[in-house]
């Protein structure tokens, strides 16, 4: 290890650790008593629209007139009470519901529909769509629905690598039926197994490596994992994909005339370092064009990280490697960071899935969790994890949190349990405890929902208060979970748990690069898994959903592919600058999300036509790494030239020397003025004769200079320089970003080439898993 990087780490050590505390975002609004509200006969004369209100569970009558009589006296109520007059509110409703949930249907005015969400007892208030038959989602979130343009051709021959734990080859998503037999360019093979039969013409090869000599080599996907990546890269149509009813659509990879080739490096225990080694030497021979990699591990050097080597090799030849960024979800816990693949954080989608659950004295409420069981609105008796205590008082255990061990099974059986969380795997116990159901607690906001074995529903800490008032306020406290529904939010947002930057490496490099849809993503799945993944869950689907950066890095494996498709020749370099400079930029920041998105959030069909690239070359990535420390023999082994030295290959020059589609200024020091020079070059790869001129945002205290602020092209491939001057005051405190982009703008042609700009003195934060 080189004197300089040794110093960066040291500093890196010394820097001030902080904790971050997480707020509750929203609380629930409640009152005894709500006042009709005046009709405003000026309001009155906007144009009503019609809302969904939805209210949980039906609850429990004797009968169905009951319900339908109790129902619709509620919900012309709760109208009356927000829109003030009496034969409106009768007029507006258009329907109710009850025998199965909850809900009505009004036409509402805008002020209407707000005040009802903030009734006691109401979940959601949403405006009522004309439907279409949909997709899963992801890739029509990113404006790549199923009649997208495709290059179908040059897409049949582009073929992936996915490095995971293996596939399922009987997944619907997998089938062949219309493709070809495989590229020319295919070295590849196929290793059979007793549980593995073959390949066919849409997976054309799977591998498997061990270093376990007594393990079976099987390229067959035991885990689940390997099969829902493969299948949200390059998964072929499949209508009426639903896990259990739920993210019911027509389930597709990304590019689904791509050809998949399986590479199966990681088995319950984990990913061997020596497997993915040798994976990387077969795919980068096998001829594979793009690779997603959903596995990774902390780094402080580029060289001592066997995935940053395999994928410096794969971009020599030609590949594109897509790397998950990880899923700590903390400043400086991204992982795979080499300049030279790109680094994938997760976002989440305009598709929330949420649990239901009710308790017996009509308090309804939800969580964020996966949940496929029905209990059939039936009341449980409800206990808390302290009410089920064994009194066995063992070391570092809790019955409150319902840890293995501290409870009696006697109290258990047949109960829904109020644990407080985080959540791991109190749901496995509680399961062979006999409980019925769990309700358990978390203290940061969820986006992405996760399976249990039971019946399973997160509450927030306002959630939790209310119920332990309600067990405290009866003798026999009951309660019922539902069946997830899905709700719309917000979106596209960063996903709490994606790892942010900096990079531990280079202090230089702003990663990730770019942010995909990595939250509640349906894909395929194995039947040789349990949807959980514990022995104690019955439920085995060919469909599954998870969430995670490793969901992310293959949405960019994806369109990676797609670019490639209609650009057979360009880089990896090429294609990673045409998916950042072209991203979409996020709805719902935070603070710190400038560390966690890069670009935006990859909007592949624009990424087609980029109009400037920002290029680099293997050689180019040699002097960044002279700028980095290394010399002598490591870049003699990297260039398989002796007589290679980092003088004889000259400088690019400016603060990170390398011509990155991003920008980044880290300070050491909180006193520390903010001053750094960029040099870039841009490729045009738009019309021949454009002119682009450069347009810079900035957040006030840092002022940036573009020198040429014009760029004229008069030809196709012409390069042009440009230099860019970030200068600012001290940034003051440990935390502190600052954030600018600069647009290469075409008018004429619509082009927006974009570069995010970030200046940051980042503090090292340790976050509650």
């Amino acid at each position: 290890m080189h004197w300089n990087q040794s110093l960066k780490m040291e500093n890196l050590r010394k820097m001030k650790i902080s904790i971050l505390s997480f707020f509750l975002l929203a609380t629930l609004i409640h009152g005894d008593v709500h006042l009709p509200t005046k009709p405003n006969k000026s309001i009155e004369k906007e144009e009503r629209k019609p809302y969904i209100v939805y209210m949980g569970n039906a609850g429990k009558f004797n009968t169905p007139n009951a319900h339908q009589h109790h129902h619709h006296h509620h919900h012309h109520s709760l109208l009356y009470e927000v829109i003030g007059d009496e034969d409106i509110a009768r007029r507006e409703r258009i329907h109710s519901t009850g025998k199965s949930f909850n809900a009505f249907a009004a036409n509402l005015l805008p002020h209407e529909a707000k005040r009802l969400q903030e009734r006691e007892g109401v979940i959601s208030v949403f405006p009522s769509t004309m439907r279409k038959l949909q997709t899963t989602r992801s890739w029509d979130f990113i404006q790549m629905p199923l009649s997208v343009n495709r290059n179908t051709q040059e897409e049949s021959d582009v073929i992936i690598g996915v490095f995971d734990t293996g596939i399922y080859m009987d997944a619907p998503s997998f089938d062949d039926r219309g493709f070809g037999p495989p590229p020319s360019k295919w070295k590849g093979k196929c290793e059979k197994a007793a549980n593995f039969s073959g390949c066919n013409n849409k997976v054309i090869g799977a591998r498997a490596y061990s270093t376990k000599k007594k393990r079976e080599l099987t390229p067959a996907d035991e885990q689940g994992h390997g099969s829902h990546t493969s299948s949200t890269v390059a998964g072929v149509e499949v209508p009426g994909a639903s896990f259990y009813g739920l993210g019911k659509g027509t389930a597709r990879g990304g590019v689904p005339s791509a050809r998949l080739a399986i590479y199966k490096v990681c088995w319950p225990g984990g990913c061997n370092d020596v497997d993915i080694m040798a994976a990387f030497d077969d795919a980068i021979a096998d001829g594979v064009d793009v690779i997603s990699i959903s596995l990774g591990a902390p780094a402080l050097s580029y060289f001592e990280d066997l995935l940053s080597i395999g994928a410096f090799h794969a971009m020599k030849r030609g590949v594109f490697v897509s790397m998950a960024a990880g899923n700590a979800g903390m400043v400086f816990s991204v992982q795979n960071v080499s300049p030279w693949a790109t680094t994938v954080g997760a976002s989440a989608m305009d598709r929330q899935f949420r649990t239901p659950f009710a308790l017996g004295n009509g308090l309804n409420m939800s969580g964020v969790t996966l949940n496929t069981f029905k209990l059939q609105n039936k009341m449980y008796p409800l206990i808390t994890g302290e009410q089920a205590s064994n009194h066995s008082e063992l070391p570092y255990s809790n019955a409150k949190t319902c840890d293995r061990g501290t409870l009696d099974e006697k109290k258990v059986k047949g109960k829904i349990l109020v644990c407080e969380g985080p959540p791991s795997s109190q749901d496995d116990y509680l399961k062979e405890m006999g409980a019925i159901g769990m309700l358990i607690s978390s203290e940061k906001e969820l986006k992405s929902a996760h399976s249990y074995v039971i019946p399973t529903s997160t509450i927030d800490i306002k959630q939790q208060q209310q119920i332990y008032k309600y067990i405290n306020s009866t003798k026999n406290p009951v309660a019922t979970i539902s069946k997830s529904i899905e709700v719309k939010v917000t979106a596209p947002s960063l996903a709490p748990y994606s790892s942010r930057g900096p990079s531990t490496v280079s202090s230089t490099i702003l990663k990730p690069d770019i942010i995909a849809p990595g939250t509640n993503i349906l894909a395929a799945y194995s039947k040789r898994a349990s949807v959980t993944g514990s022995p104690l869950d019955n439920r085995h689907g060919v469909y599954n959903i998870e969430s995670g950066t490793s969901m992310a890095a293959p949405h960019v494996a994806a369109a990676a592919a797609y670019v490639k498709a209609f650009h057979p020749y360009w880089s990896p370099a090429a294609i990673k600058s045409a998916l950042m400079t072209t991203a979409t930029q996020l709805k719902v920041p935070e603070p710190a999300a400038a560390l966690g998105y890069g670009a935006g959030q990859i909007n592949p069909t624009a990424a087609v036509d980029p109009g400037l690239i920002y290029d680099v070359a293997p050689t180019d990535y040699i002097r960044f790494l002279c700028h980095e420390g290394y010399s002598g023999r490591v870049i003699q082994l990297l260039t398989n030239e002796t007589a290679q030295n980092c003088s004889a290959l000259g400088q690019f020059g400016g603060h990170d020397a390398l011509n990155y589609p991003s920008m980044y200024v880290q300070l050491e020091k909180t006193n520390a003025s903010i001053s750094a020079t960029f040099n870039r070059a841009v490729t045009n790869v738009g019309p021949f004769d454009s002119v682009y001129r450069a347009i810079v945002k900035a957040d006030k205290g840092l002022n940036i200079n573009v020198t040429p602020s014009i760029l004229r092209f008069k030809r196709f491939h012409q390069r042009k320089n440009f230099q860019v001057t970030v200068k600012g005051k001290s940034l003051g405190k440990l935390g502190a970003i600052r954030s600018a982009s600069l647009e290469w703008v075409n008018k004429e042609y619509g082009h927006r080439v974009r570069s995010p700009i970030v200046a940051a003195i980042p503090a090292i934060v340790i976050r509650a898993i």
